[in-house]
């Protein structure tokens, strides 16, 4: 990698939120779609993703955020879908991440 790219692999934490995620996704089989999952999978592996993917994370983000004031959001016990949707797509830190990689990748082609 040279000086002037751009390191895409998420930070430690946001690939240990993708590993919660898909742990609670498979004890109680639910939240996100196979997209989601594959998604989680690429995280938790700290797989170098393209811009596109960054902006896409970013979008999911804004739309799921509402899914943060239902019902048992947060519960580890009995989570509800969104949140295991959420952690899979790097939690917390996975929206401030993407949104910070985003605004360094700009409009930069999706290789």
């Amino acid at each position: 990698m040279s000086d002037d790219e751009i390191d895409l692999r998420c930070p430690e934490v946001v690939a240990n939120n993708a590993a919660h995620g898909l742990e609670l996704r498979r004890r109680f089989g639910r939240g996100s779609t196979e997209i989601g999952v594959a998604r989680a999978r690429d995280l938790k592996n700290r797989v170098h993703l393209s811009p596109g993917t960054i902006k896409r994370m970013v979008s999911f983000f804004a739309r799921h955020e509402v899914d943060k004031r239902a019902k048992n959001f947060g519960n580890e016990e009995n989570p509800s879908a969104g949140y295991v949707a959420w952690l899979l797509w790097g939690g917390d830190e996975g929206r401030a991440w993407a949104i910070a990689m985003k605004e360094k990748t700009g409009n930069a082609p999706d290789i």
